[in-house]
């Protein structure tokens, strides 16, 4: 069993035990690294968010993890922050926004909220919703609106941080992160951790699943670790394709600018999944190998055409699936790189649960379409909670070749895709149910691309 080496806060330490136990559990019994707290261990109260840091193009660039669900093997080679690592003689800005504002209470979330605060400082991403910078973290005090209070000011304060390489110096001196931060990206390079090379039968890229449903079991497990991809955009558009690597994770999608450049609500689309720090660690090719009936991602990569490279050509992802958790990969494949057809303008992802974030759907489902002087020339419908496996709608989206775009096509679409599901009642939801809600859906689809046809929808 090989051991972990990385940089805990401003110490570089060397983990044994198993490479795929939750980080959490090393932070707290092993560093006696008590700040981090132990909440719900599925990745959704965010009470344990951690900074993970890591050489990307050349930079050091951090992410918030959820540290109950990312596995101490993949912190190899990486700079762990704790609560604890940010500590310096005075409280931070962001500690600082947080008292000022009254937005701790009873206190047990309070660290995970200074993390993933934090983890926005160094990121230096701007967010038109300042309240999805902590999308991740959950206050059962219920002191959220001081909570947006302390982030407006944060925001405020961070106007004059430059986003270049710059920027770590600037929130070192004026008192974000301690001062060792500036010598970490060389400590890093000279640690030059290798990733550990597992003998198992389990891929692990994030675990943001199998460490939630097979927590014991995954302790006796050396994982295969999937390399990381080594740029921030790790999308290329080449050849009619666009393509990443399939340890990409799900937050490069949703960041990524070459797709939001023929995507452009994907970041939209993406919000709807998880939260940013089960986002960070989450890969894409762990999302569709999971093969859940309704997972968000592969049901936008069923409609816009995906194929996996399993190391012998390229397979269609609409064949990926052969029944209820049952795929085409072999154990001894990888999905090493998922690509899609260059999309037209026409795409769109709809999703109902019962709570708009962290929360699995009832159905969701996308379209994507091409369209040339008003006709159909090529139609991908998917729908996700209405079949046992994620549905490719491949009937009725044959059928809709050659149509012209209207209200009569849309509500025929919509019966014809409700009719094509095979939904079973459950604690999502009847089945009676789900049929109304993709065909609702189906028509959101039409309506959302072709705001033109509302009113005729409406009408029929």
């Amino acid at each position: 069993m090989q051991p972990t080496t990385f940089i805990l806060n401003d110490k570089q330490v060397v983990a044994s035990g198993p490479q795929s136990a939750p980080l959490l559990d090393y932070l707290r019994e092993s560093a006696r690294l008590c700040g981090t707290k132990i909440g719900c261990r599925e990745g959704d109260c965010g009470a344990c968010t951690v900074l993970v840091g890591r050489i990307v193009n050349g930079d050091l660039s951090y992410r918030s993890f959820t540290s109950c669900l990312m596995p101490i093997g993949r912190a190899q080679g990486c700079h762990v922050v704790t609560i604890e690592g940010i500590r310096g003689a005075e409280l931070t800005p962001v500690q600082r926004a947080m008292v000022e504002q009254s937005a701790s209470q009873c206190g047990f979330c309070t660290p995970g909220f200074v993390m993933s605060m934090t983890a926005f400082a160094l990121e230096g991403r701007r967010e038109s919703d300042l309240r999805t910078v902590v999308d991740g973290n959950i206050c059962r005090c219920t002191g959220y609106k001081s909570i947006e209070r302390a982030l407006a000011k944060l925001s405020d304060n961070l106007n004059g941080a430059p986003n270049t390489p710059d920027r770590l110096t600037w929130l070192i001196e004026h008192g974000y992160v301690p001062g060792y931060f500036k010598e970490v990206a060389d400590r890093l390079r000279e640690l030059n951790a290798e990733p550990v090379a597992g003998s198992g039968t389990v891929v692990l890229s994030g675990g943001t699943d199998l460490n939630v449903q097979r927590p014991e079991s995954m302790l006796s497990e050396t994982p295969i670790w999937p390399a990381l991809p080594t740029t921030d955009d790790p999308f290329v558009v080449a050849d009619g394709y666009v393509s990443c690597p399939g340890s990409a994770s799900m937050e490069q999608l949703r960041l990524s600018s070459t797709v939001s450049q023929l995507i452009p609500n994907i970041n939209e689309y993406l919000r709807l999944v998880a939260s940013t720090p089960v986002r960070s660690l989450a890969s894409i090719a762990g999302n569709l190998a999971n093969a859940s009936p309704i997972g968000d991602t592969t049901i936008m990569l069923l409609a816009l055409g995906a194929e996996l490279d399993l190391g012998e050509g390229w397979l269609p992802l609409d064949e990926f699936y052969l029944g209820y958790k049952q795929t085409a990969r072999r154990p001894d494949q990888i999905i090493e790189c998922i690509r899609f057809p260059v999309p037209s303008p026409y795409f769109h992802f709809e999703k109902v649960s019962k709570r708009t974030h962290l929360d699995i759907a009832s159905v969701n489902t996308a379209m994507h379409i091409r369209v040339q002087e008003s006709v159909i020339t090529s139609a991908r419908l998917s729908a996700g909670g209405v079949a046992p496996i994620p549905l490719f709608l491949r009937h009725t989206s044959s059928q809709l070749i050659g149509l012209t775009v209207n209200a009569e096509t849309a509500s025929w679409a919509a019966q014809m895709a409700s009719d094509e599901a095979q939904p079973i009642s459950d604690i999502r939801g009847s089945a009676e149910y789900k049929r109304m809600l993709l065909e609702r859906l189906v028509l959101a689809h039409f309506i959302s691309l072709f705001p033109s046809i509302e009113a005729e929808v409406a009408v029929s």
